[in-house]
């Protein structure tokens, strides 16, 4: 049966719901994040007119775009606002929270944290210590992560190249052999992929190209029966192209890793840190845009030095490369 593996890391909270040893899906929430959906936050009105903008109460300082607001409001104005969908960042721009006016009654709320989206599943959750096996790599958690990094999904018979580009999450279907047989298994690797890692949005499949339309028809059949409803898709056209619509409220984990490298990275680091053996000082070497960006969050530092009873020196390393090392 499957079951969500739950780990309150320190800057990130991740989870993965794993069935036969692999990871299904797999979530990641960040303390950098901005406001979750649901949240209810008040702010002030920062711009008015056709595209309304609310900066949020916070030291953060984060921004809602807004559907619309009440006639006569004027800049400067307070609100409370409901979240409807978070930041996102894309290549080359990022995209504010968007939110509209909280219903007449409604309190300031935080909105549901990862551990509580995952409890709504029904699935059981499994709180992972850092005392404990880590089953999270067991599974394959650094797989996952470096598969997402090279965009390159190995599956039997081929592999899927994915980049996200502004416009959509696009996946190549590469490989030899026979065309339908590449076909069909990139289509289950592809609603795999973008099941494992909460892709919303646009999507483009391009598959090798089909001359019978009963082969692309059966392609088609093979991604609605993979790919979690709701969503909508064009059939696979004479060119072995896709494209597939789902609803997009927060970053995929494809996006936070890629758009994100150096959180990625520190957050890899300070896990790698919780599970450290030894005594005394816990040095964490990284490159110095990662150590610099650990060293801005001392609370991640607190947290670390009350959850292994050590000292924590963080060292900056022009030589070192990807996550760093802790000892």
């Amino acid at each position: 049966m499957a079951e969500w593996l739950y780990e309150a890391g320190i800057g990130e909270a991740r989870a993965a719901l794993v069935a036969g040893g692999d990871i299904i899906e797999a979530r990641v929430e960040r303390d950098r994040d901005g406001p979750r959906i649901g949240a209810v936050l008040r702010g002030r009105l920062a711009e008015g007119g056709a595209r309304p903008r609310a900066v949020l109460d916070g030291p953060e300082g984060y921004e809602a775009t807004l559907d619309s607001v009440l006639p006569g409001a004027s800049v400067g104005a307070s609100l409370i606002v409901e979240i409807t969908r978070m930041a996102l960042r894309e290549r080359g721009r990022d995209k504010a929270a968007r939110g509209r006016i909280a219903a007449s009654g409604q309190l300031p709320d935080a909105g549901p944290d990862l551990r509580a989206r995952i409890a709504q599943t029904g699935f059981p959750i499994h709180d992972l210590s850092p005392a404990g096996p880590d089953r999270l790599e067991e599974a394959g958690w650094s797989e996952l992560i470096d598969r997402i990094r090279a965009g390159r999904w190995p599956f039997g018979g081929g592999e899927l190249w994915i980049d996200a580009t502004p416009a959509m999450l696009l996946i190549d279907i590469d490989g030899d052999g026979d065309a339908f047989a590449l076909a069909r298994s990139g289509a289950v690797a592809a609603a795999q992929a973008i099941r494992c890692c909460g892709v919303g949005g646009a999507i483009g499949i391009d598959f090798p190209s089909l001359a019978g339309r009963g082969d692309r028809l059966a392609i088609a059949e093979t991604i609605d029966a993979l790919l979690p409803p709701p969503f909508e898709r064009t059939a696979v056209n004479g060119f072995g192209f896709m494209q597939i619509i789902r609803r997009r409220e927060r970053p995929s984990l494809i996006e936070q890793v890629r758009f994100d490298p150096v959180g990625t990275d520190a957050a890899l680091l300070l896990r790698q840190a919780e599970r450290a053996q030894g005594t005394g000082m816990l040095r964490l070497v990284a490159r110095p845009s990662v150590a610099d960006h650990i060293v801005r969050h001392p609370q991640w530092i607190e947290r670390l030095q009350r959850s292994t009873g050590r000292s924590v020196e963080i060292c900056r390393d022009q030589q070192a490369k990807g996550v760093g090392h802790a000892q």
